[in-house]
């Protein structure tokens, strides 16, 4: 088992091994009933906790994306509530980042904050959405705009539930795994680029490395700086974890959600690495081994879709401060700094690289 500590101002750790669901009753502790919140697709899962936890509630929310709305929020609230749901109560969010965004939001409104656990069941969820205590939903207007931060008890990532995902689900997640690498842990970029297929199975040794590794750069990141404050030049804190992504959620945004998160946000990491050699200096061999380690695990690095929505969207980022537009970008591996008000014929120029059909 390995165990990592989140040290915030609410300390709690990230449990990663095969078969670290075991721990769940021991994490309940003194809670009177237990809701565990899954999709469809889950509910035998779902059903197997409930037999380990104190009064479970079983609620179920729809897959992926599609969780995280507000119509999905009162449907749990209104359950809780049918349920007698109070402070000494508490909340586990079985499933993907989506699911454990909006388990981890129901947690943080009810009674203005019960006790969460987070057990993602993809590598996104793992590395991405289950670790920081970023909680939400989307609007219409883009993605995880409402939201709060409520930190988990503990997050259980249990190697085993991954190795029935599909290929794709874990192509996406390693976008994010791939990320951390650029942003923070070269080792990561050289163990994928040792053997790309290993990286994509969850039974490897490689691969819970790469987990770990990904891990450990969001919990470090986020102990120093949980609320994302504002960053300037190459201070940056929490905002590091979003290279990529402002042009990603963007594109997300654009297809109704049915991109992938990891898909996204690599053509995002594309254009991110594009604009950070314009303006950071960064050399064009990093640029290449970021096309390279991406498409390497089969994430896309070209995009054709037109860039008048997607700019649109990008002024809701929640990076961007009043009308100015803000990216984050590295200057080499392992160095961030932020792009603030970059010329939008920077920017089209940059989104002109990542059609190779123009």
């Amino acid at each position: 088992m390995t165990t990592i500590d989140v040290r915030t101002a609410s300390p709690y750790q990230v449990h990663i091994a095969p078969g670290a669901l075991d721990r769940l009753p021991e994490l309940v502790g003194d809670a009177t009933r237990t809701a565990i919140i899954h999709p469809a697709v889950l509910a035998d899962q779902a059903h197997h906790i409930a037999q380990q936890v104190p009064a479970p509630l079983l609620v179920e929310v729809p897959a992926a994306e599609d969780a995280k709305t507000a119509a999905t929020l009162v449907h749990c609230w209104d359950e809780l509530a049918r349920a007698g749901f109070t402070r000494n109560d508490l909340v586990v969010g079985l499933g993907g980042g989506a699911t454990t965004d909006v388990a981890g939001f129901v947690a943080a409104t009810w009674l203005r904050g019960i006790a969460f656990i987070s057990v993602p069941t993809t590598v996104l969820g793992m590395v991405d959405a289950a670790v920081g205590g970023k909680t939400g939903i989307n609007i219409p207007a883009g993605k995880n705009l409402v939201g709060a931060f409520h930190e988990p008890r503990a997050v259980l990532c249990d190697l085993d539930v991954l190795t029935s995902l599909p290929e794709a689900d874990i192509r996406s997640g390693l976008g994010e795994v791939i990320k951390c690498g650029f942003i923070a842990d070269p080792r990561i970029l050289e163990l994928v680029a040792q053997d790309p297929a290993d990286s994509l199975n969850p039974a490897s040794v490689r691969f819970a490395e790469l987990v770990r590794r990904a891990v450990v750069v969001k919990a470090d990141t986020v102990s120093a700086d949980l609320k994302e404050t504002t960053s300037v030049g190459t201070r940056v804190g929490r905002e590091a974890l979003n290279y990529g992504h402002t042009l990603g959620h963007a594109i997300e945004k654009q297809h109704g959600f049915e991109w992938r998160h990891g898909e996204a946000i690599s053509v995002g990491m594309v254009f991110a690495a594009e604009l950070s050699a314009r303006t950071l200096g960064l050399g064009e061999a990093v640029v290449e081994q970021q096309r390279a380690a991406l498409a390497s695990v089969g994430l896309p690095t070209t995009y054709t879709g037109d860039w008048a929505p997607l700019r649109a969207a990008m002024s809701l980022d929640k990076k961007a401060r009043g009308n100015t537009l803000r990216f984050v970008g590295i200057s080499e591996v392992g160095s961030v700094a932020m792009i603030d008000a970059p010329e939008e014929t920077l920017l089209t120029d940059c989104f002109a690289t990542l059609n190779p059909t123009a």
